[in-house]
């Protein structure tokens, strides 16, 4: 039977889907970035700026989209946008309204054709997007038979295609096009598109891909993030999934998927142009490491008070006794959130005296979780867009779950997504590798089970006290490690030979172990693996030799003496050690090859101190051989693809 209201193209398409037995699985996305502008301003350089800005989203490729007298004209390149910029030199770009896109390739390798923006097939139109349309075969199939011919081996042509296609054979405006096609698409999305028919029409549509809107005077920028737009406005409106915005003579509407007018919140976006700089370090990532003090500081600013031993999440609060009195605690994140999790755990444990799992959430809605009505899962990611963060907290919430969430992005998805949470205030983080993210995350679970163990007074006041007045002292202590970045780059030069390194902790020091791991092999490209120090003996001591370095978190808690019993197994098998230890202890130098102290500091806030020279020891090593720490290869920040 043929679906009221369908199109005999729409149809069709509709049965081919189901008997080809396309899957139609939901989440997946890709990290791509978006910049378009249309106003009074020359559209070129804003777009491109801004494409530099969005280029932690992806930096396989680039192209961009303009409009003048002479009609539609794309541009793209294989390559950073600084490739792109090569091919327009010299060119006459003069146009008021643009697109651009940066890529990270899910469809397609890496190359100009495969580049955004795609021409639809009779070129009236060009599509630029972020997200997977994961029916898009059965389209293009459908296509084909009509006789379409696609340059592009991407899902995205697919779509141009697909929308062009209704407009020309249904009648009606493109916005009527734009609108039926998404009621057919499967998968995720931010897309804009130009018409050469319109000069002053972009219209852009979002689901599950993040898209903001800059409101200027008689001018709009849309955007995958607000980064390349605050240098223009700071009133923005953040699209909702199923919502369609078109800006034609300098009016902008926004209408859902069904046809019913919206009226978009517009409110200011607190991020300062600085803020996204480099402010005179080499690298972002080196600029982030060394904004940590700051960071850490915000992220308790406002919610600590060691004097008056108070804790306050105000994001939390009217969940506060149902945080206390949970039976269980479930932690999703990926990569370096996971981690934070991880430290998380022994936390709540610990002052809580909650049991906590901590899952990966690219396997959690796999494997059929057992999720109660009583249980919290707290979900972590940096950027509040990570797909398989996202698809978890739906499965959670599906099952009666009360969800938190710990983010970085103000009004991003995960934000709108759960029934609370508490944002870390870290600031932007360029970096693709995470690392004041890491720290603010864990400031702010911390918070979070310190209120939680007062609630429920599993925690003595005296330690809840000590632990306020040495949180408020962290910012502090991290700029004391931060002042021996010379030394860490005397040891991290003697070791850019190596091709494997291992990492040992115990307690809340193996999270931290695992995250030093990451960082190196995120941005240097050495095989690195992190290890509970007792796990050594049951399998990775068998490489130990004396070209294997071996990082030790050795800081002077209730594992020191166990962990120093490790050190002594790896040195008697030739193994190179650097350590982490306390300041003042006397022991450990005569027994390993380097030494990296750090301040004391209770053991419960020891990762907060102890990730930070394990970050330094990745960037320089890193850097000393010669790679692209902000843009590591095959990696892109906000990881929204499955």
């Amino acid at each position: 039977m043929q679906k009221a209201g369908m199109s005999g193209f729409l149809h069709l398409l509709y049965v081919s889907a189901q008997l080809s037995g396309w899957e139609f699985l939901t989440g997946n996305k890709t990290m791509c970035g978006i910049v378009a502008y249309v106003g009074h301003q020359e559209a070129c350089p804003i777009v491109i700026k801004g494409l530099k800005r969005l280029e932690y989203r992806g930096y396989d490729s680039a192209g961009i989209a303009l409009m003048n007298g002479e009609g539609l004209k794309v541009f793209k390149k294989k390559g950073k946008v600084a490739a792109l910029e090569s091919e327009l030199a010299g060119r006459e770009l003069h146009a008021t309204i643009g697109m651009g896109h940066t890529r990270w390739a899910t469809h397609g390798e890496p190359n100009d054709v495969n580049a955004h923006p795609h021409y639809s097939f009779h070129r009236k139109l060009a599509i630029i997007h972020n997200g997977i349309i994961e029916n898009y075969a059965a389209i293009k199939q459908a296509l084909l038979k009509k006789g379409h011919t696609f340059q592009s081996e991407t899902d995205t042509e697919v779509l141009g295609q697909f929308i062009e296609d209704i407009w020309e054979n249904n009648g009606g405006t493109l916005e009527e096009a734009v609108r039926l096609a998404l009621q057919e698409v499967v998968g995720a999305y931010a897309i804009v598109i130009m018409n050469e028919a319109e000069p002053t029409q972009l219209i852009a549509a979002r689901k599950g891909s993040p898209l903001v809107i800059g409101v200027g005077e008689n001018e709009y920028f849309f955007a995958s993030d607000a980064t390349p737009i605050v240098e223009y406005t700071n009133d923005v409106i953040y699209l909702n999934d199923h919502e369609i915005a078109v800006v034609k003579n300098g009016e902008l509407t926004v209408v859902t998927l069904n046809n019913d007018t919206t009226t978009p919140y517009v409110q200011k976006v607190e991020l300062e142009l600085a803020a996204i700089e480099k402010g005179g370090f080499d690298h972002f990532m080196l600029k982030e490491i060394f904004e940590q003090p700051r960071s850490i500081a915000d992220s308790m600013r406002g919610r600590v008070n060691a004097a008056d031993a108070m804790v306050q999440l105000g994001g939390l609060r009217d969940y506060m006794d149902k945080l206390a009195k949970s039976k269980r605690i479930v932690i999703v994140g990926c990569g370096t959130s996971w981690h934070a999790g991880l430290v998380a755990e022994y936390i709540f444990e610990d002052l809580a005296r909650i049991p906590v799992e901590v899952e990966y959430a690219s396997e959690f809605r796999y494997r059929n979780p057992i999720i109660k009505e009583g249980d919290i899962v707290i979900a972590i990611s940096q950027s509040g867009e990570t797909a398989d963060t996202l698809a978890a907290i739906e499965l959670a919430k599906s099952k009666g779950a009360t969800i938190f969430g710990v983010c970085n992005v103000v009004g991003s998805s995960i934000a709108r997504a759960t029934h609370a949470g508490a944002y870390t205030h870290a600031g932007p983080e360029i970096g693709v590798a995470s690392t004041k993210a890491f720290t603010a995350q864990v400031t702010v679970l911390t918070l979070m089970a310190l209120a939680a163990a007062k609630r429920k007074g599993t925690i003595a006041d005296s330690l809840f006290r000590q632990l306020l007045a040495e949180m408020e002292s962290i910012p502090a202590k991290v700029e004391r490690v931060l002042q021996a970045a010379d030394k860490i780059k005397e040891i991290a030069y003697i070791f850019t030979y190596a091709r494997n390194f291992i990492y040992l902790g115990r307690g809340l020091n193996f999270p931290v172990a695992l995250e030093g791991a990451l960082k190196l092999k995120e941005i240097s490209y050495i095989h690195a693996e992190g290890y509970p120090a007792a796990e050594m003996k049951h399998g990775p001591i068998a490489l130990i030799d004396e070209d294997m370095p071996v990082v030790v978190i050795a800081t002077n808690d209730s594992s020191y003496e166990k962990v120093v019993s490790n050190i002594q197994e790896v040195k008697a098998r030739k193994g190179r050690v650097i350590a982490i230890t306390t300041e003042g202890d006397t022991n450990l130098p005569g027994m390993v090859d380097f030494t990296i102290e750090i301040p004391k500091v209770h053991e419960i806030l020891m990762p907060l101190i102890s990730v930070i020279p394990l970050q330094l020891l990745a960037y320089d090593i890193a850097v000393m051989r010669g790679r692209n720490v902000d843009q590591p290869r095959n990696l892109a920040k906000s990881v929204t693809v499955e």
